[in-house]
């Protein structure tokens, strides 16, 4: 079968606030994750580089990763209220637990850990992460997962905060951050392969 893959969608109108586009609540976990297991979200697309990448999204999708948490997970959701505090006496950017589908794609999901709205009317975000090792530069899978968000939302760009660790003790005072501007290059790549994702798991189901 031969896939072609699909341009950004182009809308003669302004997209309905991102407010508007609220589809669950992490709070509400059951619903939270009911609603995550019917689209492709940021933590599904950060691992999709290649076609070949595709099925292994799609086998965690249809069947599960296995993968239920860690010490270092379990460290990371204990850190991420207090980073979160930090952020927003910072940088002004209030905490999230909305789960939001794009424009059009209803079944293209973020939940970003933080949004604001700037006065001009941008959206920008915030995107939390811990981590044992030092990093020399930003891993690709979190590239990956901030532009689909930035994507999902519509925002200009996204404040990367991370906390450094050893044996679960953060080595600063306060986290590093970093400005991560939109690529939608990048996006539109992102959007082709999630939309395959999608078009796989349906035929999975028909079959």
């Amino acid at each position: 079968m031969t896939y072609h893959q699909p341009t950004l969608p182009l809308w003669d109108e302004p997209a309905p606030d991102h407010r508007d586009r609220v589809v669950a609540r992490s709070s509400d976990r059951v619903a939270w994750l009911r609603a995550r297991s019917r689209g492709i979200t940021a933590t599904d697309v950060a691992k999709l580089s290649t076609e070949r990448s595709v099925a292994t999204v799609v086998h965690d999708k249809l069947y599960g990763s296995g993968f239920t948490g860690n010490a270092y997970t379990d460290h990371g959701r204990t850190r991420e209220p207090e980073i979160a505090r930090w952020v927003r006496a910072k940088h002004g950017i209030l905490a999230s637990d909305a789960l939001f589908h794009a424009h059009g794609q209803p079944s293209h999901l973020a939940t970003p850990d933080g949004v604001r709205v700037t006065p001009s009317g941008s959206v920008e975000l915030a995107e939390i992460k811990t981590t044992s090792s030092p990093w020399r530069s930003i891993p690709r899978t979190y590239l990956r997962q901030i532009w689909w968000q930035q994507y999902v939302l519509g925002a200009e760009r996204t404040l990367l905060v991370w906390e450094h660790h050893e044996n679960f003790v953060p080595v600063s005072e306060e986290p590093q951050c970093r400005w991560i501007d939109r690529d939608d290059n990048e996006i539109h790549m992102l959007v082709g392969l999630a939309s395959r994702v999608l078009e796989v798991m349906a035929q999975h189901r028909v079959a």
